[in-house]
């Protein structure tokens, strides 16, 4: 047993999810002796060189030493990880750690994956939950081992998922709620007191959590309703559903925010867009209609309807 303000941390991340929990741990009197992110990348339309929301956050809190790899297994990378004196690495949303890197610290890695493990595994597990309809939430800390999101669970917290949630405001509340559970963890593993649970390796009944891609998101108006609005709500705002709106010989891409369902039965073709050019635009879809409420044309910014019809009117011959 030992003083949890005594472990010497060495912390792994990169996006904003990370960001809280760094914060908790320097906030809270913990002895984070570096932090590891993502080499600075250019973006936007200057290329300018953008540092990672980590190593902006690192910067702010004081943290002396912040290592950018190119490669993880880079020699001089490990010397340097090495002269830290790592007894603890945590990492969150980074990316797949070797074991020379991972095993290092004496009590091993754990990682914050935003999921109850074991179920999604994988890149995007709060957008997957919400596309699946799931009612419930929550966060994981496990232990690194070979396999990605397999290691012996730490700890859990649960979290009911709101029916209109979507996966925006879900992960700014994991988010938050994560910094928690990583303290606790470090407390855990202080005290002696912790007992992983190993997690099931194989099992067929359990879902997966693949990155998404641009294909994987297009609206298939043939679904059932209740479907299409989990799918919206599971990538809303980001990356975004989107469709095709044919119009006479042009076709628009869209992106789709926010739907609601009407289940009625109709007569429709799938597709069909059924609007008052006024206040709403409906969609035919598998056993009802899809009323979409907040969209993006091309080129254009993200909009109620009502105010999209003010410069746009639909012809009954235009479809999704």
């Amino acid at each position: 047993m030992m003083n949890a303000k005594d472990i010497r941390i060495v912390f792994m991340g990169t996006p904003e999810f990370a960001v809280p929990s760094l914060k908790a741990l320097v906030e809270g009197g913990y002895n984070v002796v570096g932090v590891v992110t993502m080499p600075d990348k250019p973006a936007g339309r200057g290329m300018r060189l953008q540092e990672s929301d980590v190593k902006r956050a690192a910067k702010e809190l004081g943290i002396e030493t912040i290592l950018q790899p190119e490669k993880l297994r880079d020699e001089a990378f490990l010397a340097d990880l090495k002269a830290l004196q790592p007894d603890l690495g945590i990492v969150i949303a980074f990316r797949m750690l070797p074991e020379v890197v991972w095993a290092m610290p004496r009590f091993g890695t754990f990682n914050l994956h935003a999921s109850l493990l074991p179920e999604y595994r994988g890149a995007a597990p709060i957008n997957w939950a919400i596309i699946n309809g799931d009612k419930e939430s929550g966060n994981t800390t496990f232990l690194l081992n070979h396999e990605i999101d397999k290691g012996a669970i730490i700890g859990q917290q649960r979290t009911p998922i709101g029916e209109e949630e979507c996966v925006g405001e879900l992960y700014d509340r994991l988010m938050t709620m994560g910094a928690e559970l990583v303290v606790e963890s470090v407390e855990k593993i202080a005290s002696g007191d912790i007992n992983p649970i190993a997690q099931p390796q194989e099992d067929a009944n359990l879902r997966p959590a693949p990155k998404i891609f641009k294909d994987m998101c297009e609206v298939n108006w043939s679904a059932k309703g209740r479907d299409i609005v989990n799918f919206v709500r599971g990538l809303s705002p980001y990356p975004a559903a989107w469709s095709t709106l044919h119009r006479g010989e042009e076709e628009l891409s869209v992106k789709i925010f926010k739907v609601s369902f009407e289940e009625k039965e109709h007569a429709y073709t799938v597709g069909k867009i059924l609007t008052d050019n006024k206040s709403y635009i409906k969609v035919a879809c598998g056993d009802g209609v899809i009323a979409i409420e907040e969209l993006q044309m091309a080129g254009k910014k993200r909009m109620a309807v009502r105010d999209l019809l003010l410069g746009l009117s639909l012809n009954e011959n235009d479809r999704f």
